[in-house]
């Protein structure tokens, strides 16, 4: 009977609930310190799904899996944060968020973006490549570009600064001027392309 009610209390130890008090996002894997209202427990690995890592906030809840009913070998294994949670989700929908109301959120009619007042940047790319059936539509006050730009890139290779610097300079043909055989000609545009 006794070797019985071990294993019945291993069993009943081998999952507990927590709350995360600090994240060490260093090294190969993630550590928290936790607290139940057992314990508080330090440098506890969080394991994740390959190809996402999130660091969490104070506070945030945790499912706690004690191995073999060890309650010294504690693994994370799940997590939560009741205050950033996105709700209303219809079925199938998928999202990405953090504690700062930035989101990313599949959605049956298409992929929605919510950088909630902040920056998007893309980095490091050698390439961004847009495909577009219809259009693509900025909605803004001012697009800038650091570089040039090609417009329809497949078949001209002149760019808008070529054709800035032609227009700017270039001049007209004075016709049927009684001058005799000279061939004066207009000045530059008054206004130039900036």
């Amino acid at each position: 009977m006794t070797m019985l009610n071990t294993l019945y209390r291993r069993a009943m130890m081998m999952l507990g609930v927590g709350s995360v008090s600090l994240t060490n996002d260093d090294g190969g894997i993630q550590k928290v310190q936790y607290q139940t209202p057992l314990e508080v427990r330090s440098d506890t690995p969080r394991l994740m799904e390959f190809g996402f890592s999130s660091s969490l906030p104070d506070g945030a809840d945790v499912l706690i899996a004690y191995l073999s009913g060890d309650r010294s070998n504690a693994v994370v294994i799940a997590s939560g944060h009741k205050g950033s949670r996105k709700t209303g989700l219809s079925p199938g929908e998928t999202i990405i968020y953090d504690q700062w109301g930035q989101h990313i959120k599949l959605t049956e009619a298409g992929i929605e973006i919510d950088a909630n007042g902040q920056s998007v940047k893309v980095i490091n790319s050698t390439t961004v490549t847009i495909v577009a059936s219809e259009e693509i539509f900025a909605d803004t006050p001012v697009l800038k570009c650091s570089g040039d730009i090609i417009d329809n890139a497949g078949s001209n290779s002149t760019t808008l600064k070529d054709l800035r610097d032609t227009y700017n300079n270039h001049d007209h043909m004075v016709k049927n001027v009684q001058s005799g055989s000279s061939s004066p000609t207009s000045e530059k545009p008054g206004e130039q392309v900036q």
